[in-house]
């Protein structure tokens, strides 16, 4: 019998996240307890933010429910081992669609791992290779989760720099916000050495080391780490103006497309329109809007509709020599 209410409470949690329904016979049975212990326990989670809904019946049942808001859960060693390498293989490559949010459920994850469970974590990903469809760097999970922290800490973060043109420094940074372009892991920070914001290339920083300072969060001059991503990436490289219509409805597109794109605007129930200010060759750019999955038609620049001719033409071809 389980006389501990708080590790009863936690154990009899553990069992209504098994998705079934359990009855309060075999709930009392595992507890060791009453089925009346086990409706006041029951009434306890409930007042905790735990949506335990009650069946009515001869026996009687209990299952956990979606609620609206997203309480704790209680993870077995299996469960935790797999939801950690599953956002470490994510975070590790930049997939598209594996935002900062993942990066800080992460760090929170791997804060709280038992060493016995960080080192089968470990293990596995070093005996697996993800396949992706990335072209992207690789970054270390360690890196991205000391970053998440420092963010959501407003804490002082220190780390060595290497610049494009292979320059080292060392940074003292106030870190805002960790963006995704879904090929490349950014960091926006205001650099305190430089007294200006700027962004930073995850995969070329080394060495991150959270000095335990705590400051005041500034205001980016944009308002958005996205925004000021992609200002920021289109000032260093050379850039132009794409101007795109899709066959399908804004909502639709606006999922598939990276931040730094921005939205499409609503044309009528059926096609919007994409107005961006992009960077890269035109060729890549008439890849990545085929791969949005929607019909759509280059109105500007002219040497991306060419691009993107050339790769119908192409693609036209390859699937023509396929009996």
């Amino acid at each position: 019998m389980t006389t501990d209410t708080p590790a009863r409470l936690l154990q009899l949690l553990s069992l209504l996240q098994t998705p079934r329904e359990w009855p309060g016979g075999e709930l009392a049975d595992r507890l060791g307890v009453s089925r009346r212990t086990v409706r006041r326990d029951v009434e306890r989670l409930r007042d905790l933010g735990y949506p335990v809904q009650a069946t009515m019946g001869s026996d009687g049942g209990y299952r956990l429910v979606a609620g609206k808001a997203m309480p704790p859960l209680v993870l077995d060693d299996e469960e935790a081992v797999a939801i950690a390498v599953g956002l470490r293989a994510g975070a590790g490559h930049a997939l598209e669609g594996v935002d900062e949010a993942s990066v800080r459920a992460l760090a929170k994850l791997e804060q709280v791992l038992p060493g016995r469970l960080r080192h089968r974590v470990s293990v596995l990903q070093a005996a697996t290779t993800p396949l992706t469809s990335g072209d992207g760097p690789t970054i270390a999970p360690e890196t991205l989760t000391a970053m998440a922290s420092t963010v959501a800490g407003h804490e002082r973060l220190r780390f060595s720099y290497r610049a494009a043109d292979g320059t080292e420094s060392r940074r003292l940074t106030e870190p805002h916000r960790l963006v995704s372009t879904g090929r490349r892991w950014y960091l926006v920070a205001y650099d305190l050495d430089r007294a200006d914001w700027r962004t930073f290339r995850v995969d070329r920083v080394s060495d991150p080391f959270a000095t335990g300072a705590r400051f005041s969060p500034r205001e980016l001059p944009t308002g958005s780490a996205a925004e000021f991503l992609r200002r920021s990436v289109n000032r260093a490289l050379d850039s132009y103006e794409i101007t795109v219509t899709f066959a399908a409805p804004a909502a639709t597109v606006a999922p598939r497309l990276p931040p730094w794109m921005g939205a499409p605007e609503p044309l009528d129930e059926d096609s919007c329109r994409l107005r961006a200010t992009v960077s890269g060759p035109k060729d890549w750019m008439a890849i990545r809007l085929a791969m949005l999955g929607h019909a759509f038609t280059v109105q500007d620049p002219p040497e991306l509709a060419e691009a993107a001719r050339t790769l119908g033409t192409r693609l036209t071809h390859a699937a023509g020599a396929v009996e």
